[in-house]
C-alpha cells in the first residue's frame, strides 16, 4: 500500500474506519428498515451466520430499490415481524419456512424454485411417489414457459388464462396426494403444505411487482454468504450491528444503480470525525493547518516524506513523494 499508493494503513486504522462507518449509518439504516415496513412487495430470506464462533442467522430484506439486513438469535417468527413490522400490508415473496406462516396466504408469494427441488426430490422416490414428482416438474416447467413468455409480451390477463389450467391440473395432483394410503406416505405432508398455502402459489399473476421466485432475495444475500465464509462473520454485538448497516447500504446502492464509494463519502462527510490520529513528530510538538478540502497536514515525521495529508472522509495518511493525493468527492 505503501509504495502503490503511499498509504500507511494500519489493521488498528481499517478496523477504526470500519467502525466509523458502521455509526454514520446507524440512522440511514433506521430509514431503510421504515421503507421495507411500508413496501408493497418484498423478497424475504435468511441464511447461517456465527458471531464469535455461535451460531445466529442473517436476515434480508429487499424491496425493488432498497435492502435491509438484520443479523439476529434464530430462524423465528419474531425476527420476521422485527423486518416487516407488526402491520405490514405488501405482499412477502419467501419460501415455506413457518416463520412466515403468520401472514396470510393471500399476502404471500412462494418460492416456485423450491418447489422445483421439491418435485425433484420426489421424482427420485419410487412408485407413486416417482409419479408424482414427475407430474410435478411438468406442471413447474410450464408455469416458468408461461411466465418467460410474460416478461417478452407483458399481458398479464394472457398469463392469468396460461396459468389457470395449471391451476386445475396442480389441485387436482395436490388432492389426490393427500388422499391416507401407503402409496401417498412419502408426498401426503408435502401436498397438504401446498394445498394450505394454495392462495400464495399464485400471488404472481394477480400483483404487479411480483415474481414466482425468490431469486431476488438469494441474490442480495449471496454477497454477505461469500464474506461470511472468508471472514468466520462477526465477534461482537457491535460488529453484527456494522455488518448489517454495511450490507444494507451496499446492496441497496446496487439496486439503486449508485456508487457505494459516492455514498459512504456523503455519510461519512455529514458525520465528519477523524478515527486516526497524526502521526506525532518525535522532535517536536505536532503543528495542524488546515486545508481547503477538509484535510489537515500533520507535523512532519521521519518516514521520509515532508508531510502526511488525511483524507477527510476515510482518515487514511496520504504520504507526499509516495503516491497520489487523496481523491475530492462532492457531496451530492
Amino acid at each position: 500500500m505503501r509504495e502503490l499508493f503511499g498509504v500507511e494503513l494500519a489493521t488498528g486504522s481499517v478496523d477504526a474506519i470500519v467502525q466509523r462507518a458502521g455509526a454514520a449509518l446507524a440512522e440511514p439504516h433506521a430509514r431503510l428498515a421504515e421503507q421495507i415496513r411500508s413496501a408493497a412487495v418484498v423478497n424475504i430470506d435468511e441464511t447461517g451466520w456465527r458471531t464469535a464462533g455461535e451460531r445466529r442467522t442473517l436476515w434480508g430484506a429487499l424491496s425493488a430499490q432498497t435492502a435491509v439486513f438484520r443479523i439476529a438469535a434464530g430462524r423465528h417468527q419474531y425476527e420476521v415481524t422485527a423486518l416487516l413490522g407488526e402491520e405490514f400490508a405488501g405482499i412477502a415473496c419467501s419460501d415455506r419456512w413457518r416463520a412466515y406462516d403468520y401472514l396470510d396466504p393471500e399476502q404471500r408469494q412462494l418460492c416456485w424454485a423450491h418447489l422445483l427441488r421439491d418435485f425433484t426430490a420426489h421424482s427420485e422416490g419410487l412408485a407413486a411417489q416417482k409419479r408424482f414428482g414427475e407430474a410435478g416438474l411438468a406442471l413447474t416447467a410450464r408455469l416458468f414457459a408461461a411466465w418467460d413468455a410474460y416478461r417478452h409480451h407483458g399481458d398479464r390477463a394472457r398469463l392469468r388464462e396460461q396459468i389457470a389450467p395449471l391451476q386445475a391440473q396442480l389441485k387436482t395432483l395436490l388432492e389426490r396426494a393427500t388422499r391416507k394410503s401407503t402409496k401417498t406416505k412419502y408426498h401426503r405432508q408435502f401436498a397438504n403444505n401446498l394445498l394450505k398455502r394454495w392462495p400464495a402459489l399464485w400471488t404472481f399473476t394477480l400483483v404487479d411487482g411480483v415474481e414466482p421466485t425468490n431469486n431476488h432475495a438469494e441474490r442480495g444475500l449471496r454477497g454477505a454468504v461469500i464474506y461470511r465464509k472468508l471472514s468466520l462473520g462477526s465477534q461482537s454485538e457491535q460488529g453484527e450491528r456494522t455488518i448489517e448497516r454495511l450490507l444494507s447500504a451496499s446492496v441497496t446502492c446496487r439496486l439503486q444503480r449508485r456508487s457505494l464509494f459516492a455514498y459512504l463519502t456523503d455519510v461519512l462527510t455529514a458525520n465528519r470525525g477523524d478515527p486516526i490520529p497524526c502521526s506525532p513528530d518525535p522532535t517536536a510538538a505536532p503543528e495542524r493547518l488546515p486545508l481547503p478540502d477538509g484535510g489537515r497536514v500533520c507535523a512532519p515525521h521521519t518516514h521520509g516524506a515532508n508531510f502526511a495529508e488525511l483524507h477527510p472522509v476515510t482518515g487514511i495518511r496520504l504520504v507526499s513523494g509516495y503516491g497520489p493525493k487523496p481523491l475530492v468527492t462532492e457531496t451530492l
